[in-house]
């Protein structure tokens, strides 16, 4: 696929201002099915390997399917017309140039941050809240840096993993590392 071509699938896929506008549907749902992976391979193995075996995976056995894609979809549907909201708004105040209308937006990080949110409370305290200081570390450093409607899309989808605890509830008990540990010793 040459560099044009592929440019130009993905912004027909992308959840930009102009996309959402026209097809919010179609791109909301086909910009879910693409990731920026840049060297293709790599970023594959990495995500897959990494995130999907410890956050979505860890989420959907707890959870069960439909209640763990139920938060991968609020959080994609929500962050990104959130955080294309905010934009819209930004472009409209002349805060940012009106080429971001167009700019290219797609992939699954907002589902991630959403599923990263509700495994908060898989985990028992005092340990859920030193993981949802990680997690807020990790979400809200680059909007105190330099902020991107993208960082703040994530930070949004955390929210709203968070926002989801009615679907964990009576999910069975949460999990204590002290005693994994306990357990580990004999």
């Amino acid at each position: 696929m040459s560099p044009h071509f592929e440019q130009e699938f993905l912004r027909q896929r992308s959840t930009n201002i102009h996309e959402l506008s026209n097809d919010p549907g179609r791109v909301l749902l086909q910009s879910a099915m693409w990731i920026d992976g840049g060297d293709w391979f790599p970023y594959e193995f990495l995500y897959t390997a990494f995130q999907y075996t410890v956050f979505h995976a860890q989420a959907e056995r707890w959870l069960g399917t439909l209640r763990w894609l139920m938060v991968c979809v609020a959080a994609h549907v929500l962050a990104t017309l959130i955080s294309e909201g905010a934009l819209l708004k930004a472009v409209r105040d002349g805060m940012v140039s009106h080429s971001v209308v167009y700019s290219l937006d797609f992939g699954v990080s907002y589902a991630l941050a959403g599923v990263v949110g509700v495994l908060t409370y898989r985990i028992a305290a005092p340990w859920r809240y030193l993981y949802l200081g990680g997690v807020f570390f990790v979400y809200g450093a680059p909007l105190a840096d330099s902020p991107t409607f993208t960082d703040f899309g994530h930070f949004v989808s955390v929210l709203i993993g968070l926002a989801c605890y009615p679907l964990v509830r009576g999910r069975g008990k949460a999990w204590n590392p002290r005693e994994t540990v306990s357990a580990l010793r004999g």
